[in-house]
């Protein structure tokens, strides 16, 4: 029985670590939106961030059913996992539309290589997987796209 409960703990922390990138997403998004002059760019990046909060809130039903709730309303451990998104904020300020792009490429690239960690621990159930993968596929088309723009 001590495994099983291993497992479910394993599979939380996973989804909790996707969880905190996608916020860090989420947030990084929102910012670029605020500091790009180009609307149609603008608007995309309002689209990311709220794709990454219909995200958040998949991984967190996920989390439910294993029995944990999934309160947000603390920073917690969290809020400490991942920096990437938070820490090239600085590079939005002036409002360089390239140093906002890159800054969003090295947020997408560092989700991306969460997200393949996650589906390589194996703590993931196979409906998880499943979601996990979706999000993932997304993620990826997302950086594409970006990184169309930056050329």
């Amino acid at each position: 029985m001590i495994h099983a409960e291993e497992t479910t703990t394993e599979t939380i922390k996973t989804l909790e670590g996707l969880i905190s990138i996608l916020e860090d997403g989420k947030l990084g998004y929102t910012n670029a939106a605020e500091h790009v002059e180009n609307l149609a760019m603008k608007a995309d990046f309002l689209d990311y961030a709220r794709e990454r909060a219909l995200f958040i809130v998949e991984l967190q039903d996920e989390i439910n059913k294993l029995g944990k709730s999934t309160d947000t309303s603390g920073g917690g451990p969290l809020g400490a996992l991942h920096r990437t998104w938070i820490d090239i904020k600085s590079s939005f300020t002036g409002g360089d539309t390239k140093a906002i792009i890159n800054a969003c490429v090295t947020g997408e690239e560092a989700a991306i290589e969460k997200y393949k960690a996650a589906l390589e621990e194996n703590h993931l159930e196979h409906s998880q997987v499943y979601i996990v993968s979706k999000q993932l596929n997304s993620i990826q088309n997302t950086l594409s796209q970006i990184k169309m723009r930056a050329n």
